[in-house]
């Protein structure tokens, strides 16, 4: 039963026109950030060399993970207020009446494909821009490819966990706009509150917001940053596991009780 839900929900998925645009989206801003790379090669080289210690790449390759996890907080949103919209639910509802099967396998479905494209943007723009910088010194960047694409990996599953986020948000509220608003409040502008929080509130709050747990999980620092860094890489990890699954579950109990 929840193997041909999970089929069912893919192929939903995939037929929704919003999908290939999110991707695509997701996959032109990743190259945008080599563009920018590009840039800033250039201005290194104009630049004298005490201005070069402050001059850091790291900022621009975390910036495809950052707007791949709206864009598929997004997808995920969308995955289940298009039914809602058009009153496809009912229809999904009466093919699978078990709805303990429903969200799980809409779950697995957003979850997969919003962790392939993150983990796609996150390293994409990393290994595009180191690339493209060729050998210059960058402070940032004086570790190896092999030594920095771990924490580039943890880092990518930022996107999943707010691709589910908006599918249950999606279940909650049922409405477009309001999913959209409440995932955009959680990924940009409730941590930028938090970033102007008086000391040492802002660090404490800014280390348990979602866009900053998978840094943590990686081990690294949150200098230049509105997040904080004061979790160690079990408890981020926990939070993280957290911030994905006690939506979700609650999403779950709305739709089992609730009418379509």
């Amino acid at each position: 039963m929840i193997g041909d839900a999970v089929a069912a929900e893919w192929r939903k998925l995939c037929s929704i026109r919003s999908t290939s645009w999110i991707l695509a989206v997701t996959a032109a801003f990743t190259g945008f950030t080599v563009l920018l790379a590009i840039q800033m090669a250039q201005v290194w080289d104009g630049l004298s060399a005490d201005r070069r210690e402050d001059f850091l790449l790291r900022p621009l390759q975390e910036l495809s993970t950052w707007v791949a996890s709206l864009c598929l907080a997004v997808l995920g949103a969308l995955s289940v207020t298009s039914e809602y919209r058009t009153g496809m639910i009912r229809a999904t509802l009466t093919v699978l009446p078990r709805r303990s099967a429903l969200l799980p396998a809409k779950a697995v479905v957003v979850g997969a494909v919003a962790l392939l494209a993150g983990e796609a943007a996150t390293v994409g723009s990393f290994l595009g821009t180191r690339l493209v910088i060729g050998d210059r010194p960058f402070p940032d960047q004086h570790a190896s490819l092999v030594h920095d694409l771990p924490g580039f990996l943890v880092e990518g599953t930022a996107v999943p966990l707010f691709a589910l986020l908006g599918l249950a948000l999606g279940v909650l509220l049922r409405s477009t706009a309001g999913t959209l608003v409440s995932v955009v409040f959680l990924w940009h502008v409730l941590p930028l509150l938090v970033f102007h929080l008086p000391r040492p509130w802002n660090e404490r709050a800014g280390s348990v917001m979602p866009g900053g747990l998978p840094a943590q999980m990686a081990g690294l620092s949150a200098d230049n940053s509105i997040y904080g860094d004061l979790l160690s890489p079990g408890a981020a990890t926990g939070l993280l596991l957290a911030y994905a699954l006690v939506p979700l579950g609650l999403a779950a109990l709305v739709l089992t009780r609730r009418d379509a």
